[in-house]
């Protein structure tokens, strides 16, 4: 039985805001489902939350398994083993992973006490062993430094006699060309994980200490999995990291991202290359006259740059000024004409009074951002601005975030509208949801689950081409188009 009443609980409970009607397994809302009759064998489940770093570990892991004999299955009732691949970045994210947990481990006690489940990445590297004793019904917890080693560790949770445990060590693990990778069969996209961790220090963030320094993987190393990923049939290649434009800096000969996104162009069947998490303090020149010389490279860049306000940037220790900010937009839409820029935004940080916000609010106004996501501030233990003052009230981060949001859809909309008629390379992804469209699908300035997504007209297409596409019409965040022949 879980417990709910010790000061210990209580207390990890309100670190982690973990919510308190996942902890009955008899609530409504959380009912557990019953499995069917258990006769998997060497079967294992991987759930993946979070982000594409995170689902990267999850495939490496998936690819590692499968190559020495257990089959991946899609849902608990058939596996012998569930991983939980989570995220710890901020309060929703944990909030999403404690629930996922505690549903588990409701269906584990209740209907099959021989599935064992397994909590991986970076809630267990925060947080493993405190939960190792508040959730009993978890086997396993294991941090992010053990990725590469998660064979060894499902062959010995499947062996008759085992002791539970809480394998934390330290997080170093940078995957290579050499770990198989489970993607999709339909897969047309894929993400490519350039470096693990982080250095920047940014005051609000737990990312250091969950996933180490930046550690950036050797450029022939990411073009030989290009390479694998294209003989595969992967059309668009997504560049990842914690940030991508830190890449090299650890490395001899400080290679430079421009060099690896045209040495990764090179490869013929690589139609698509895509740019995550680019930090406005080193975007280069180089780096957008990369992007503008090669018809590869999508012509799109996330941006992450969180505030604008200089007093704000510096109490998170972002190493940038608005002025910098500005001159990097300005740059980008100067070298790469038809530029789709994303960014990320923090609103309700410690010190944001309402004049700082509005900053924030009119720069939004005036940059037009194509594509603009809003976090609400997450007051994380051990951080720096946990301990900052004049913190805001939940009630009015989210009341900034929906002001923003609310702006932003104008903006977008109206961005859209300026693209009808134009003709857009879309790549086809799955069949549409939308009874009036066949398809749904991508074009360049579209990344996969952050941004909008194109619909297309009935006409029979293969998922995973890359078509010709007029665009007909538009909406706050999709596009609808017809191909063309």
């Amino acid at each position: 039985m879980l417990k709910q009443d010790n000061s210990t609980n209580a207390s990890f409970r309100q670190r982690v805001s973990l919510p308190s009607a996942v902890r009955d397994c008899s609530t409504d809302k959380f009912k557990c489902t019953s499995f069917s009759k258990f006769e998997s064998h060497n079967k294992v489940r991987i759930i993946s939350l979070g982000c594409p770093k995170n689902l990267i570990d999850s495939e490496v892991m998936g690819g590692l398994l499968n190559q020495s004999g257990w089959q991946l299955v899609d849902s608990n009732d058939s596996a012998e083993i569930v991983i939980v691949n989570t995220c710890a970045f901020i309060n929703p994210a944990k909030e999403e992973a404690i629930e996922e947990i505690l549903i588990l481990a409701c269906e584990k006690k209740k209907n099959n006490p021989r599935l064992r489940i397994v909590v991986a990445g970076c809630l267990a590297q925060r947080y493993g062993r405190e939960l190792f004793t508040q959730i009993p019904e978890v086997d396993l917890f294991i941090g992010t430094g053990e990725v590469g080693n998660i064979v060894s560790h499902i062959n010995k949770l499947n062996q008759g006699k085992y002791k539970r445990d809480a394998v934390i060590t330290k997080p170093d693990f940078l995957m290579n060309y050499q770990h198989p990778r489970i993607l999709s069969s339909t897969a047309a996209s894929a993400y490519l994980k350039i470096s693990d961790g982080c250095s920047n220090r940014c005051s609000y963030c737990v990312i250091p200490s969950i996933r180490g320094a930046s550690r950036s993987r050797k450029p022939d190393d990411i073009i030989q999995e290009t390479e694998i990923l294209a003989k595969r049939g992967i059309k668009e290649i997504i560049i990842a990291a914690q940030d991508t434009t830190n890449y090299g800096r650890d490395l001899k000969g400080r290679p430079r991202m421009s060099s690896l996104l045209g040495d990764m162009a090179k490869i013929k069947s690589v139609k698509w290359i895509r740019l995550l998490y680019a930090h406005p303090a080193r975007v280069t020149t180089d780096l957008l006259e990369t992007i503008a010389a090669n018809e590869k490279i999508c012509r799109y860049i996330d941006l992450p740059i969180q505030h604008i306000d200089d007093d704000i940037l510096k109490a998170m220790n972002r190493k940038v000024t608005g002025a910098k900010i500005k001159e990097v937009i300005t740059q980008a839409r100067g070298i790469i004409p038809g530029v789709a820029l994303r960014t990320s935004l923090i609103v309700g940080f410690p010190g944001e009074t309402p004049t700082r916000f509005n900053r924030l609010l009119d720069f939004v106004n005036e940059t037009k951002f194509d594509h603009l996501g809003v976090f609400t501030y997450s007051r994380e233990e051990g951080t720096i601005a946990a301990n900052l003052k004049s913190h805001v009230s939940e009630k009015e981060k989210e009341r900034r975030r929906e002001i923003i949001m609310h702006e932003q859809a104008a903006i977008s909309a109206a961005i859209n509208k300026t693209l009808i008629g134009s003709v857009q390379e879309v790549l086809i992804e799955e069949k549409s949801d939308r009874g009036d469209y066949a398809y749904m699908g991508r074009c360049r300035r579209q990344a996969p689950e952050i941004d909008g997504v194109t619909y297309i007209k009935k006409l029979k297409v293969q998922p995973g081409n890359i078509v010709k596409c007029k665009i007909t019409s538009a909406d706050d965040y999709d596009l609808f188009g017809e191909i063309i022949n």
